[in-house]
């Protein structure tokens, strides 16, 4: 059985060129950068995702991300 084709692109990333592979999710594009999901803040093409929209955006050529870590403490 022949595997699927699968494309890949780019998506900008704090002003970085990134790789993407077409049907990539975010919270699996954050995991690929060594972020961990739960501890971010994202803005999607302009606006700020909820994180409840997360699961169901795959990412797109030319998608740009402002991705912000979470840091605690005082």
């Amino acid at each position: 059985m022949a595997e699927p084709i699968t494309h890949s692109f780019k998506v900008l990333v704090n002003g970085a060129s990134q790789v993407c592979v077409s049907g990539t999710s975010l919270p699996t594009f954050l995991e690929s950068l060594g972020l961990n999901p739960r501890l971010v803040a994202v803005e999607y093409n302009g606006e700020i995702l909820h994180r409840q929209r997360w699961e169901t955006t795959d990412l797109c050529p030319d998608d740009k991300l402002e991705i912000v870590t979470i840091v605690g403490g005082g």
